[in-house]
């Protein structure tokens, strides 16, 4: 959800993020007016802050200290506020995975470890890194159904026996008449036999390439919207096994006051040591899309449904064998993070195994 600041409530938020991050203690109208050029007094500062307080996006620790932000208020400058990172960052941390990892000795899970210690002395922040699975799911059967007028039900079944159906609107030319129940069921079945001599055994990733253009023109018009169901199929069966996840950096959570309370440290190590199948799917979640806006998944704080991690922030991008999902690599720190830096870090780290594994 889009928040709608003014120039001045925006500059205010993001240089109390900056000034948070930095120092670790709450901000006050004087450092913002000294430290940051808003050309506006203490006082408009202030109101700034009381309006922005009132949003939720900033808080107050206690009555006669600054202000610090919320976990919405980080959410709000991640999301809108932002500034791309420098490519120095980015060239740095591929310079540094070039140089010091030796893929040559192919124990894969020595060079991994080996990437997230490197990470972890970079970014201040625990590195997990999930080694890579070459497993994935294959279509064992395919099935369209008539169950309507002008409506089908597409079934997939995997190698696993686990299936798949949704509803289909069948689509047909301005110009022509709508076909019988029959012609539609003698249709189905063709284009069944079809998908299925095309894709029986292919991996699920591999449902939304087949070439359409095989198929006889008086089918062409299904194309399209069976192209997107299979999609969207096989991103819903798509099931990655759990794989061994390697953690780096540890003792960097020590230099951060958020992690000063024994209790909390020693609940965020027991998840880190003995439930890292919780974790598991917080750091492989694959993006929406694959758009280049939207690489990285960010969960803040409270928007973490594990109690150990909710004053954390994950950072998380997938690495790719081609272009299938093979592994992760995640950030995780305190929600008072240099967030251009950490999501400059990982997408630059799954981009570099992306190259390494392809």
């Amino acid at each position: 959800m889009t928040v709608q600041l003014n120039d001045r409530q925006q500059h205010v938020l993001w240089a109390t993020v900056q000034h948070y991050v930095a120092t670790a203690e709450p901000v006050g109208s004087k450092a913002i007016a000294n430290e940051y050029n808003l050309s506006v007094s203490p006082a408009t500062i202030r109101h700034a802050f009381s309006l922005l307080e009132k949003a939720g996006l900033l808080y107050q620790p206690h009555t006669s200290a600054g202000r610090v932000p919320s976990d919405w208020g980080y959410r709000v400058y991640v999301d809108q506020l932002l500034q791309p990172a420098a490519e120095q960052t980015k060239r740095q941390v591929e310079t540094l995975l070039s140089q010091k990892l030796n893929w040559s000795e192919r124990d894969f899970e020595a060079v991994l470890q080996g990437a997230a210690q490197i990470l972890s002395t970079l970014s201040g922040y625990i590195t997990l890194i999930t080694m890579p699975h070459g497993q994935t799911a294959c279509l064992r059967h395919l099935q369209l159904v008539q169950v309507g007028p002008q409506r089908a039900m597409l079934v997939v079944v995997t190698d696993s026996y686990d299936t798949q159906s949704t509803l289909v609107d069948l689509p047909v030319a301005p110009e022509e008449e709508i076909p019988n129940a029959e012609t539609v069921d003698r249709e189905l079945e063709i284009l069944s036999n079809f998908l299925n001599s095309q894709l029986r055994g292919q991996p699920l990733n591999n449902l939304p390439e087949l070439d359409w253009s095989e198929l006889d023109r008086e089918f062409q018009r299904y194309g399209n919207s069976l192209k997107n169901l299979l999609a969207e199929l096989s991103h819903r069966l798509y099931n990655p096994p759990v794989t061994r996840m390697l953690v780096g950096g540890v003792s960097e959570v020590l230099r951060h006051p958020e992690f000063s309370e024994l209790q909390q440290l020693q609940a965020l190590l027991h998840l880190l040591e003995d439930e890292q199948d919780l974790l598991w799917p917080l750091i492989y979640e694959l993006p929406e899309t694959d758009s280049q806006d939207k690489r990285v998944n960010i969960r803040i704080g409270s928007e973490n449904p594990l109690e150990p991690i909710r004053n954390c922030t994950l950072i998380s991008s997938t690495y790719r064998q081609g272009n299938l999902p093979v592994g992760s690599v995640c950030f995780l720190g305190p929600t008072r993070m240099r967030y251009e830096d950490a999501i400059a870090m990982v997408e630059s780290t799954a981009d570099y195994f992306s190259s390494i594994f392809s």
